[in-house]
């Protein structure tokens, strides 16, 4: 029992008069009526709320409280655990939790604690002065009233404290429920119930956010308030770092372009836009990326996939898309390594570049003529085929992008 608990257990050695603790008694259905109206009046939360069945519950309750503190002083409780005060304070916490659950603040209750304190004072002063105590009895007796009332308070405290963490970890379970199920892909039934369970409006959209742990709390504080977060790791992808998944609400359009913002230097991978019930894809899209070997800069821009779907579809069949280049680059394959890679990589361009020579030279860092001779020297091995639509749409394919080990090899 704290040290309140101990002053209010001192009410056993006040001595009050026998016809004193009967008017008291007598005046507790008036004295809980007038705190009850004051407690309505004076407490905006409560206003409007006390009335009917609920307004008679709450003054039965106030009566109950202060007839127990009247037992208090009107008998010598010693150490008996069967004291009456532990169901008062049971009763106490029971009103916190109930407060919590209602979605009143802790401030209201305590605020009608207060007046409750003030109004029985007034009231049961009037009683014991009138009753002829001893200014001395009178002065124990509101120490010993305003003790019992600070203990309830405290013990409300405790029980509105008690459901709130309760409610919060619940939540949060739910919550994690929810994207565990979001990330299975679940059925949209299943995640609109989950959703409900866990008190998450659902959003047109979610995107998700793949980003180090490091860099989560300071992400989340500038994130949508309804942003998901899984407690699972999603595969490294050769990435070598412990990620966090994010799924934020509506970041399409404008919103976006804002998300990129808030991720700029957060070496974070962003997915696409999806509907809420489908954002699976979204997260799936990202993964392939970071196993892709593709990485945002340590100071750099997000990584938006988005900006990289050619190279997500062409990397859909690593093993065919392999098939395909051995089979377009096999009039290279009798040239020493050296020369096969630089007429590859011309042949490259000049299908990107469309012929442009200059342009070819340019983003080679070769003269003209050099680019000229290489396609020279192409035309006498694939002749006719360079001008095939069918043989363009091969190459173009199988050389717009690096092998899967040439891009496994590239530094993050």
């Amino acid at each position: 029992m704290s040290e309140r608990s101990k002053a209010t257990r001192r009410a056993a050695r006040l001595e009050l008069d026998a016809g004193v603790a009967g008017a008291l008694h007598d005046r507790l259905p008036l004295l809980a009526e007038r705190t009850v109206t004051a407690i309505t009046a004076e407490v905006p939360s409560y206003s409007g709320t006390l009335t009917g069945q609920m307004r008679e519950k709450i003054e039965t309750a106030v009566q109950i409280a202060l007839g127990t503190f009247l037992q208090l002083i009107g008998r010598s409780q010693g150490n008996d655990p069967s004291t009456p005060l532990v169901g008062a304070l049971e009763a106490a916490y029971a009103l916190g939790s109930g407060e919590a659950r209602s979605g009143r603040s802790m401030d209201a209750l305590l605020a009608a604690y207060r007046v409750g304190a003030r109004v029985s004072w007034r009231e049961m002063s009037t009683t014991t002065v009138q009753g002829g105590l001893s200014a001395a009895t009178v002065a124990q007796f509101a120490e010993l009233l305003f003790a019992y009332i600070d203990e309830l308070s405290a013990a409300s405290v405790a029980g509105h404290a008690d459901e709130l963490a309760s409610a919060g970890r619940a939540r949060r379970r739910n919550l994690e429920r929810l994207t565990q199920r979001l990330l299975a892909g679940e059925p949209e039934e299943v995640l609109l119930r989950s959703a409900e369970s866990a008190d998450w409006p659902p959003p047109q959209t979610l995107t998700v956010v793949l980003l180090p742990r490091a860099n989560l709390r300071a992400t989340l504080a500038r994130l949508h308030p309804h942003t998901l977060e899984s407690g699972d790791d999603p595969p490294a992808g050769g990435a070598g770092e412990d990620l966090a998944v994010l799924l934020v609400p509506d970041t399409h359009g404008d919103r976006r372009r804002q998300l990129a913002r808030v991720l700029h230097g957060r070496r974070a991978v962003l997915g696409p836009a999806r509907p809420w019930a489908q954002v699976a894809s979204s997260y799936q899209r990202a993964v392939r990326a970071l196993s892709l070997g593709l990485r945002p800069a340590d100071n750099g821009p997000a990584l938006d996939t988005e900006e990289h779907l050619a190279e997500l579809v062409l990397s859909t069949d690593p093993e065919g898309l392999a098939d395909l280049r051995a089979r377009v680059l096999a009039p290279l394959a009798s040239l020493p390594p050296g020369t096969a890679d630089r007429l590859a990589e011309t042949l490259r361009s000049w299908l990107l570049h469309q012929g442009r020579r200059d342009d070819v030279a340019a983003g080679l860092f070769v003269h003209p003529q050099t680019v000229r001779y290489r396609m020279g020297k192409l035309r006498e091995l694939y002749g006719e085929r360079l001008t095939d639509p069918a043989t363009v749409l091969d190459l173009t394919l199988a050389l717009a992008f690096p092998p899967r080990a040439e891009a496994d090899e590239t530094p993050p």
